[in-house]
């Protein structure tokens, strides 16, 4: 198999959140590591946020309890080196996995928690991102300090008390510890009628990876890049700019006309149409 491209354009680091790739046939064995290595490959990125249900088998994500119990299992019984073996056959094809995106959620053991950990080391991962909430965050922290590892929460658009959306929800979770960060999603905050590259200018030393994606203001849907309110082109122009070390990763969430590597790559030419 051909190496990735470098993804690195006008000094920002381009990549993708491999949960864009979700609609690709899995492998016989339930995961869809190979699927997406070469879908990342066809689409010339050579970093990528792994999705960690990518990474389970394919009984693991069913909503039964039977299922949850079978993928607890498979978290705390498969072998580290397993996942360095999947660390292998990224780096083999060119690509850095750069953060694990494991989402700790309220029915993790602390077992699991802890696993997290070692399974996002064991792959070469520096980071772990995390759709989760404030109060399975602040279960999360003695893991975080314990293994000296970044956890970046990641934000939706639904406001609630619990939930990542607004910034002060961000800034709760920073004052649990000092490795936590955002990973901060600009469609599902521009969804949620904030300012992105406010945010972006005020927060950026808090910021590990963007999510870019296009929605409208208003909890609007999402849409093709360029339909939305989102302003892609201005933060890519803004990390330009600043050089700042904040990775943009492409998360392809519309309906496309086209397969999902047919899509990523419209939105890697979007972002390097912005860059230019």
């Amino acid at each position: 198999m051909a190496a990735a491209a470098d993804s690195i354009f006008s000094g920002v680091r381009l990549g993708v959140q491999t949960y864009s790739f979700r609609e690709l046939p899995r492998t016989p064995n339930g995961d869809a590591i190979e699927p997406v290595i070469r879908a990342m490959t066809e689409c010339g990125l050579s970093e990528c946020e792994l999705f960690a249900p990518q990474v389970e088998p394919l009984s693991g994500p069913g909503r039964s309890a039977q299922d949850r119990e079978e993928l607890r299992r498979w978290r705390l019984e498969t072998p580290l080196d397993h996942f360095r073996a999947v660390g292998k056959a990224f780096r083999s094809a060119g690509i850095s996995v750069y953060a694990y995106n494991y989402s700790f959620n309220a029915s993790f053991t602390d077992a699991e928690i802890d696993r997290g950990f070692e399974m996002t080391r064991a792959l070469g991962a520096e980071i772990i991102t995390s759709s989760t909430t404030l109060d399975v965050a602040r279960r999360v922290v003695p893991f975080a300090e314990r293994h000296r590892m970044v956890v970046a929460m990641h934000g939706h658009s639904r406001i609630e008390a619990n939930e990542f959306a607004t910034p002060e929800s961000f800034a709760a979770a920073m004052k649990m510890s000092r490795y936590f960060k955002v990973n901060l999603d600009i469609g599902h905050f521009t969804a949620a009628n904030y300012d992105a590259l406010a945010y972006i200018r005020e927060h950026h030393a808090d910021i590990t990876n963007l999510h870019l994606k296009d929605r409208k203001r208003n909890q609007g849907d999402n849409l093709a890049w360029g339909r939305g309110d989102t302003p892609i082109r201005e933060v890519l122009q803004l990390l330009k700019r600043e050089q700042w070390p904040i990775r943009a990763y492409i998360e392809y969430e519309y309906r496309g006309e086209g397969t999902p590597v047919d899509e990523v790559k419209a939105c890697l030419a979007y972002t390097r149409q912005a860059l230019a």
